[in-house]
């Protein structure tokens, strides 16, 4: 267990009864880049922080996972959620937090942002990417959070699952 899975991280139950902050930090967050994020963001905040995680999760393979992912894309799908906050009545302001998959945001997200209503909210995003930047995640994130106030955020190349797999691939390449 890192430090960073020991976060206070508000669950269903604990965010439909007692919030501790106005500010929430919610992320998806597949090789643990985000994750980071996530927690330096809410440690320097003091928000409370939500892990969004798919109901049935993505495949533990690389490959396999951006296989799902580009159906769900592709087939506009947005997958069940794990859990679900409920109200966000408490909040004010919304860290969102997710990788780019495909040149946009990860299906999880869209489920995220359809099933909570963010009227009124500040929607401040911060991405992770492997060197093709937003792609657009900004416009999926307009789109499906069109009554909330959209805050340009941040983003961060992260690619060092892809770069190790392509310096993998490339090593057994020269081995053959």
């Amino acid at each position: 267990m890192t430090a960073l899975t020991a976060l206070p991280i508000v669950g269903s139950a604990a965010a439909a009864t007692k919030r501790s902050s106005s500010t929430l930090v919610a992320y998806f967050s597949r090789s643990g880049n985000t994750r980071v994020i996530a927690g330096l963001i809410q440690r320097a905040t003091n928000a409370d922080m939500f892990e969004i995680r798919r109901a049935s999760p993505y495949p533990e393979e690389y490959l396999a996972t951006v296989a799902e992912a580009t159906r769900e894309r592709d087939e506009n799908i947005e997958p069940a959620l794990a859990e679900s906050l409920g109200s966000l009545a408490g909040y004010d302001t919304i860290y969102l937090g997710f990788p780019i998959w495909g040149e946009t945001a990860p299906p999880v997200i869209r489920s995220f942002l359809s099933r909570h209503e963010l009227s009124g909210k500040t929607l401040i995003p911060f991405v992770t990417h492997g060197g093709f930047g937003l792609g657009n995640s900004h416009a999926v994130l307009r789109k499906h959070a069109a009554s909330a106030k959209f805050v340009d955020g941040f983003s961060m190349e992260a690619d060092q699952e892809r770069r190790t797999m392509n310096t993998v691939l490339a090593w057994l390449k020269d081995a053959r």
